[in-house]
């Protein structure tokens, strides 16, 4: 990994050796300018960027390529690079355009065509990881087209074959080079989401059960943390799986994506032009160099290359239905095989929000249970207080400065306590019947 990341680090420029070079001999010289670099100036107002290019044989290349032509290199709008600026925070997007494939999903922002991956050169690790696995993947797909054994079915069939070849290969377990790329961006896009959730998990649970034991302030705050940060992971999964759903329920854009096809169809239409310049005769003799004008060719001629050419589109154009069909079907089977694992990551972390709903509605359960016991104390307390103050008035009504025969009497002030403790206890006795026909306390 470290020679990968010092090969794919861009080189110095001449300019800043220059620069540092002029700005150390007229520091030396004792002058009191610097040197200014215009060159520098220039390409860095270009907005020039660092690219990782990987062609199809697994090779890759740190180029600085400006945004204009990035967009005539891919054609390409800006409006798609812009997905691709590091400094703008979109979600993840996959767009077949008539050349390229846009792909933003988390930290792979590339940029792939029939022949090529551009990536925007980054030090991140999975972004390092994309490139080392398309690599290794690539190598191993041209080493087994290399040690492909030849049959003698295929020996009698060479010319087809090396048709195809020359034009690409059009067998139905092929996979082209822009599908390789865009499944190993899947795979990096989904293992690092399933990663995160993963680690998610082993710190949300442990949390989740010592907060049903223990409920306090700092337990609370950890777990308002950690749901939001799953509801924001489920938002970036939810994101990449709608657009893998939506990928699969279009036939035209996945079959916008098979640029191998779109490439072959131009070569052929190209190689078929050719072939009728090259096949123009004049009096039955072969012209390949100089083509006939069609004004002084004689009518049978045209009309036969005019048939030649009606069949051989519509032969194109049933061939490469055929092959978009099956194109099409093999992408199909790519992005389920992706999609069901996406769909699992989303299943984790929608089990990981209804546990964390569980423990809320268990954590809400034991606070309304501690509150309705508070109540039923303050309940209790308030007959209690009440029964009390009867004692009060009575010691009030007493303590007055008034003669009452009752007081002639030595054993009067017992019979009063008594008579009062007996009717405070009758009437604490009739709150509680009270509260226990109305269901208010369980007693």
């Amino acid at each position: 990994m470290a020679d990968l990341k010092e090969r794919l680090l861009p080189p110095r420029s001449a300019s800043a050796a220059h620069l540092r070079d002029t700005s150390s001999r007229s520091s030396a010289s004792g002058r009191s300018f610097q040197a200014v670099d215009v060159s520098g100036l220039k390409k860095r107002g270009q907005g020039l960027r660092s690219w990782i290019r990987v062609d199809s044989s697994g090779n890759s290349q740190v180029i600085e390529v400006d945004k204009f032509t990035m967009m005539r290199r891919c054609d390409l709008p800006a409006r798609d690079l812009r997905l691709l600026d590091p400094l703008f925070v979109y979600p993840s997007t996959i767009l077949g355009r008539e050349n390229a494939i846009v792909v933003n999903l988390e930290q792979i922002r590339c940029i792939i065509t029939a022949d090529e991956v551009l990536l925007l050169n980054s030090l991140d690790t999975y972004v390092l990881q994309y490139v080392v696995e398309l690599q290794r993947r690539l190598q191993t797909a041209r080493m087994g087209e290399l040690w492909q054994p030849e049959g003698t079915d295929l020996n009698s069939n060479r010319g087809s074959r090396n048709y195809d070849n020359t034009f690409g290969n059009t067998s139905p377990d092929y996979l082209p080079f822009e599908f390789r790329a865009l499944e190993v961006a899947l795979e990096a896009a989904c293992t690092f989401l399933d990663s995160q959730a993963a680690e998610l998990e082993i710190e949300a649970y442990p949390l989740l059960d010592e907060l049903t034991s223990k409920i306090s302030t700092l337990n609370l705050e950890r777990a308002r943390r950690l749901k939001s940060r799953l509801v924001a992971l489920t938002r970036r999964v939810q994101k990449v799986r709608d657009e893998i759903e939506q990928l699969m329920d279009d036939d035209g854009d996945m079959a916008e994506m098979y640029l191998t096809e779109k490439k072959r169809r131009m070569e052929l239409s190209l190689y078929g032009y050719q072939s009728v310049l090259g096949h123009r005769s004049i009096d039955g003799a072969i012209s390949i160099s100089a083509p006939v004008s069609p004004v002084s060719s004689p009518p049978e001629n045209r009309k036969l290359e005019k048939c030649l050419s009606t069949v051989r589109s519509k032969h194109e154009s049933m061939r490469s239905s055929d092959s978009n069909t099956e194109s099409i079907e093999e992408f199909e089977m790519l992005l389920e095989a992706y999609f069901v694992v996406i769909d699992s990551t989303l299943s984790k972390l929608t089990s990981l929000k209804e546990y964390i709903d569980d423990t809320e509605d268990f954590i809400n359960i034991q606070l309304d249970n501690v509150r309705n016991q508070l109540i039923q104390f303050e309940l209790l307390l308030t007959t209690a207080t009440f029964v009390v103050a009867i004692f009060g008035v009575v010691a009030g009504i007493f303590g007055m400065n008034f003669e009452i025969q009752m007081f002639n009497y030595p054993h009067a002030f017992k019979w009063v306590l008594t008579i009062t403790g007996v009717c405070g206890a009758l009437i604490f006795s009739g709150f509680l019947w009270f509260f226990k026909h109305r269901r208010l306390m369980p007693l």
